[in-house]
């Protein structure tokens, strides 16, 4: 009897016990507040630091130069493949794509011409080319479009109406009427002086 007693009170006790109420675990941040919680922290003096310690370990130094040699060999294959070519004329094509392509090289693409400019090999070689009857065509051909005129006359139009040509041009025409004032009245005394010595 004792027995049986004991077993129902251990089975009660062991039946309320699994239907107490348990801890349940929050459910874990979304992809945005765990964004915003690392970019916080890495905002922090202490994260900050944290960053320069690993970038001044020379094994991630080491790994890095590794990487970036894989990166550029992986990019020049790429560009010199067929894909590659294929790609770049496709993209060429894009009026936006090439204009800002263009626009982010124009800097060094200056720096190339000037020192190619001042390279005698180079300049000889320009020579040879603007030579060569063929170009000579080409380059008239050009100068004689009508798509080369009118961005001629565009250019010319947008000068004129610049607001510092024109103060460059009023500044000529002061000089210039200033400079005829000046030899008209030398004129003027060299023809009194001569008269009155007559």
């Amino acid at each position: 009897m004792k027995k049986s007693t004991l077993l129902l009170l251990f089975s009660y006790f062991l039946i309320l016990g699994s239907c107490a109420p348990q801890d349940i675990s929050p459910p874990p941040p979304d992809y945005d507040q765990t964004k915003k919680m690392v970019v916080d922290i890495l905002k922090t003096d202490e994260g900050k630091k944290a960053i320069q310690e690993i970038m001044a370990d020379e094994k991630v130094k080491q790994q890095l130069v590794i990487e970036q040699a894989v990166v550029k060999e992986t990019l020049q294959q790429m560009l010199t493949s067929e894909k590659g070519i294929k790609f770049w004329e496709k993209a060429m094509q894009d009026p936006k794509f090439a204009e800002s392509f263009a626009k982010s090289l124009k800097t060094e693409q200056e720096k190339t011409i000037k020192a190619l400019m001042k390279d005698p090999e180079y300049q000889g070689m320009m020579i040879d080319i603007l030579k060569n009857p063929e170009m000579e065509k080409a380059m008239t051909d050009v100068l004689k479009s009508k798509q080369f005129r009118q961005h001629l006359q565009q250019v010319i139009t947008e000068t004129l109406n610049s607001p510092l040509f024109q103060a460059k041009i009023q500044d000529i025409l002061v000089k210039s009427a200033e400079n005829i004032q000046q030899e008209t009245k030398k004129q003027n005394e060299d023809q009194d002086e001569t008269n009155s010595n007559q």
